[in-house]
């Protein structure tokens, strides 16, 4: 295997096994992780303003999967140019344009989603962002802003019309998902940790959790890199939990595949399993092999953050197609549940890593 493919796949074990419950929870326990719908916003968005366009496109697909609408990530990457700038926004809406070409060309048809409420406010634009600004921050805004609004008074405006009314006066996303949006930019581009630590205040006003914030600062360290992730976990109070958690579901999947259909098994395979790593947080390894004496026997290591992420990675509609096509050509299935031997060695293991 590729040094390279091996690190990140370790990489993703060792920033993903903290990953809490992902579903059938209580409404305060599902407040710490954050929904595959939310993991793909921020994906989506720090992929964006960083211009990796290879890896949007992957995460604009897999948003389309997790039930994200359309519009709802035409508004994500529409928002996004008043933080990236204009041209990753044009980047990211022409590939997204492309996706969904290549999906219809596949007959897969897309859900638009709803569409913005008319406005029927009749207060003057600046008034209106002023107000938002003022429920996201929850304290008065001054007319014009202290410091630069004053020095700058245009920019001022520009912000509070445009930004804070225009863009967030649309409710095909709410309060919390644009915060998200804003949070996952900011934590992926060097040099505006001010306007990261104002945002992640006006997260937490949104009802995004502590919990959450340390989810996406480890999904900045999986699409973006280290450096970035780790400038938004110092603005994060809560610590990150321990690394090797008692929790883990880990097994080993044995297989027997009938030999007429092995090739096209294999390709749904691959398909599901890289789709499952790269869209759920909470699915930390699906490795497939196959015996090199007999391609037919097939062993996939399977490790999950828990048993609820194992739950809800049964739910996905990746693991849905993989089942249906797949149940024909299975001659025979084992599924061997595993504990993990010797849990300070392998700490030791991803700390060389770092």
């Amino acid at each position: 295997m590729n040094k390279t493919i091996c690190r990140k796949s370790i990489l993703l074990f060792v920033l993903c096994i903290n990953i809490s419950k992902m579903n059938a929870q209580t409404n305060t326990d599902a407040n710490r992780t954050l929904t595959l719908q939310q993991q793909r916003i921020v994906t989506i968005s720090a992929l964006t303003a960083t211009g990796d366009s290879e890896q949007l496109k992957t995460q604009l697909v897999a948003g389309l999967d997790v039930g994200l609408t359309v519009n709802e990530i035409k508004e994500i990457l529409v928002q996004l140019y008043a933080y990236c700038g204009f041209p990753r926004s044009l980047n990211g809406i022409n590939i997204f344009m492309k996706v969904l070409e290549e999906r219809k060309m596949k007959g897969m048809l897309d859900n638009s989603g709803k569409e913005a409420t008319p406005l029927t406010d009749t207060v003057d634009k600046y008034e209106r962002g002023r107000k938002t600004l003022e429920k996201l921050t929850k304290t008065p805004q001054a007319k014009p802003a202290p410091g630069f609004g004053e020095f700058a008074p245009r920019i001022d405006a520009l912000l509070k019309e445009h930004l804070f009314a225009d863009i967030f006066d649309s409710d095909v996303l709410t309060y919390q998902q644009r915060e998200l949006i804003t949070i996952s930019a900011l934590a992926a581009m060097p040099g505006v940790q001010a306007q990261l630590q104002a945002h992640i205040k006006m997260g937490l006003n949104t009802g995004i959790t502590e919990d959450q914030l340390v989810q996406l600062a480890n999904l900045t360290e999986i699409y973006v890199n280290r450096t970035q992730a780790n400038i938004l976990r110092k603005n994060i109070s809560k610590k990150e939990e321990p690394i090797i958690q008692p929790d883990m579901m880990v097994r080993i999947s044995e297989l027997e595949i009938f030999p007429e259909y092995l090739k096209e098994y294999k390709s749904i395979l691959k398909e599901e399993s890289s789709a499952s790593v790269k869209i759920e947080s909470g699915v930390i390894s699906i490795f497939p092999m196959f015996q090199k004496e007999d391609s037919t026997q097939l062993r996939i290591v399977e490790i999950y953050a828990d048993n609820d992420a194992y739950k809800s990675h049964l739910q996905t509609p990746h693991f849905q197609h993989y089942k249906t096509a797949a149940l024909k050509m299975v001659k025979s299935l084992k599924l061997v549940e595993m504990k993990v031997l010797d849990e300070e060695t392998m700490l030791e293991l991803f700390k060389k890593l770092k």
